[in-house]
């Protein structure tokens, strides 16, 4: 991603009672899911010339989807939108069989960019529901990743949205239950939402593993370290990025004095900053390290240059490319088939 131009000075360095410091959390940004649908775009452009059009916003963060745009992407709504015969990327958020037989009936170039973790999820709905399982799926109703999976097997799911719909649930089996989740929830909401569910329902079934992503919750347990040392939480990502508002949420729940989630570093208010000595940072799953660096660089200008890592968990884990996007045009391997972006 492009680094963006930078308004240096608009945050003041003003004194406070102590030594300034920012606590960066390491992990931190883009996770390998993200990576993977950001690059499937990137080299379907390459491959196949402008414009790509992506269904829906191929990861939630506003700079990723402009910056896309002015390479040639075009982002819609559903693929009815999209002309016949032309390519279409599926957002990492997955889609349901009914968005992938619209996309046949239109005879679209389909390029899945869903992550694999989410592909996880979908093939454990269906597995529960040949097993006429009905499935409780925890997550946000209205939200891409939900409504992808429910559509895998909308006669035996039920979406419960937060702890509180489990007193009024209704269900046809309470000895054929599983329960599945949306994998950006925050951690500790999604254990009580089963906790609850398990007091009402015994004989509720655990997935194979926990559905909940493993950069979700690598986030989550760097900013609860980070949290009770903050007297100020600044979580980059977008408004729609269910992680990134998580974040922030977490920040708060574990101690921070206070939190705000921003997109570009430019919305940060120097009154935010009075008598704060110690700045978390962190960012969501689907946010560039670029825009993590001008925040940095934006906090330096008032004085926040002692940055200290604040380290909970290395990652490792690639994903290898939408299989369409693995050769070039010559039909040569190409370097980012496997993990994406070249590191």
């Amino acid at each position: 991603m492009p680094r963006l131009r930078r308004d240096a000075g608009r945050l003041k360095d003003l004194p406070v009672d102590g030594a300034k410091q920012v606590l960066l959390a390491a992990p931190r940004g883009y996770c390998a899911g993200v990576d993977r649908a950001v690059v499937a775009v990137e080299k379907a452009l390459d491959r196949y010339g402008a414009p790509v059009y992506v269904r829906k916003q191929i990861v939630h963060n506003v700079h990723v989807v402009r910056t896309l745009e002015r390479m040639g992407a075009i982002f819609v709504e559903e693929v009815d939108e999209v002309p016949e015969g032309a390519n279409v990327v599926f957002s990492a958020h997955g889609v349901s069989p009914a968005v992938v037989s619209a996309a046949e009936d239109r005879h679209l170039h389909a390029i899945d960019a869903t992550c694999p973790l989410v592909t996880k999820v979908h093939r454990e709905a269906v597995r529960f529901a040949r097993q006429d399982m009905e499935i409780l799926l925890i997550g946000h109703e209205g939200h891409e990743e939900v409504e992808g999976t429910a559509g895998e097997a909308p006669e035996h799911i039920t979406i419960v949205n937060s702890p509180d719909d489990v007193a009024t649930l209704e269900v046809q089996d309470p000895d054929k239950l599983v329960w599945l989740s949306q994998t950006t929830l925050s951690v500790d909401e999604t254990m009580e939402t089963v906790r609850r569910l398990r007091e009402r329902f015994p004989n509720l079934q655990d997935p194979p593993s926990d559905d909940i992503c493993y950069a979700t919750q690598n986030r989550q347990v760097a900013i609860k370290k980070i949290a009770p040392q903050a007297d100020l939480v600044i979580v980059v990502g977008s408004s729609n990025s269910s992680n990134s508002v998580r974040l922030k949420e977490v920040a708060l729940e574990y101690g921070a004095k206070a939190a705000y989630r921003v997109d570009f570093a430019s919305e940060v208010k120097q009154e935010w900053l009075d008598g704060v000595r110690t700045v978390g940072v962190t960012s969501g799953a689907s946010v560039p390290e670029v825009l993590v660096q001008e925040l940095l660089d934006d906090l330096a200008d008032a004085g926040y240059s002692d940055v200290r890592a604040t380290v909970t968990a290395e990652e490792d884990l690639v994903f290898s490319l939408p299989k369409e996007l693995r050769q070039d045009v010559n039909g040569k391997r190409d370097a980012r088939a496997l993990g994406g972006r070249v590191r």
